[in-house]
């Protein structure tokens, strides 16, 4: 394998250096014969999408060839980590595929049946949760997904879906076979239980308040708000004309969900980036949601290590770019800091020490 040498200002530590790439590992040292692939730019730690579904769309599970084709989008934009936030179909076999985006899995979603988006989740009853959440944590990569609440279409709104002793076991369940469990949760009413269970993350968020993210920090919590995601809640409402509380529920919690990321900023809160790409979300916006999270009051610098360096941490990958580290980067011509649309540039994308080709990012 011809090793490779690249420099720039390399992030998060922002030293001008020269790296090398040796066996898919960073070096330090110099390497004789190196090839470079980049004589100068902005270095960065791979970019993580903390809340992903390679493997499924708004119908389902697909096929492998489509797997493929979502984590090549993935990948083109510079997303060599992926936290797949549930997923119906068995995607290990991008696993064996150096060319393809890392894939952190929490099984498939669990929820209560008849209550969440059809094809999708393992729908159970509540007395089945605790199994299921075990079963899940032996499918996963050290996570777990709990629906924790959604539209009940008697009651015309978003109510949870569990009793809180339930979410309790189960939480407790996934913790002893060695997994973190993370919840859906839309609005107010079920995060009381799902937090007081101790659930390790919470996507979405839109109806945490400032006391719940001040315990949040304190217990180290953490929060993926995929605002992306809940941009498309207007659209939502549209369309729910048959429940009008509903409707008005999700606008508001739009109108209010950029004031709850900037509170959750102001608490400590850890924040990740994560599209919810799948679905009916398209693949490769990872830019997208770090300019959101900008809007929302990160500055640009946490919005970048909240899809890069401090995400690879959480999740257990390598941080930075030091020696010995996993040779998973991407090289822009501009700094990512000061101009966050720059992140939909990539000069050069290197994932496991080889340089992949690149395409638009949204193809």
């Amino acid at each position: 394998m011809t090793a490779l040498h690249l420099r720039g200002v390399v992030l998060p530590a922002a030293e001008h250096r020269d790296l090398w790439i040796v066996d898919g590992r960073i070096s330090t040292a110099p390497v004789a014969d190196a090839t470079t692939v980049a004589a100068e730019g902005w270095i960065v730690p791979g970019l993580v999408d903390a809340h992903c579904h390679i493997g499924v769309d708004a119908n389902g599970a697909v096929d492998r060839a489509e797997q493929e084709r979502q984590a090549r989008t993935e990948r083109n934009a510079g997303v060599l980590l992926a936290r797949d936030c549930g997923v119906p179909a068995d995607t290990r076999w991008i696993d064996d595929r150096a060319d393809l985006p890392r894939i952190v899995r929490a099984g498939r979603h669990v929820a209560v049946a008849k209550r969440y988006i059809r094809n999708f989740a393992v729908e159970v009853q509540p007395e089945e949760l605790v199994a299921t959440v075990v079963e899940q944590a032996g499918r996963g990569d050290g996570w777990v997904k709990i629906v924790g609440d959604w539209i009940d279409r008697d009651a015309g709104d978003l109510r949870p879906c569990w009793p809180a002793g339930v979410l309790a076991e189960a939480v407790a369940a996934a913790h002893e076979h060695g997994a973190r469990v993370t919840t859906h949760a839309f609005g107010e009413e079920a995060l009381p239980d799902l937090l007081a269970a101790g659930v390790d993350c919470v996507e979405h968020g839109t109806g945490l308040n400032a006391g719940q993210l001040e315990d949040m920090a304190a217990r180290g919590v953490a929060l993926v708000p995929t605002l992306i995601n809940i941009d498309t809640f207007p659209s939502i409402a549209a369309q729910a004309s048959r429940f009008p509380a509903y409707a008005e529920h999700m606008v508001a919690l739009h109108r209010g969900v950029r004031t709850m990321v900037a509170t959750a900023k102001e608490a400590g809160v850890a924040i990740y980036a994560g599209t919810d790409a799948g679905g009916s979300l398209a693949h490769g916006r990872i830019a997208d949601e770090v300019a959101a999270l900008v809007d929302a009051g990160l500055t640009a610098e946490d919005a970048l290590g909240a899809a890069s360096w401090r995400a690879r941490e959480w999740l257990g990958f390598s941080s930075s770019l030091d020696d010995g580290a996993d040779a998973d980067l991407v090289v822009y011509a501009d700094d990512p800091r000061k101009d966050v649309t720059t992140l939909t540039r990539p000069l050069c994308v290197i994932l496991r020490g080889q340089v992949v080709p690149q395409r638009p990012p949204h193809s």
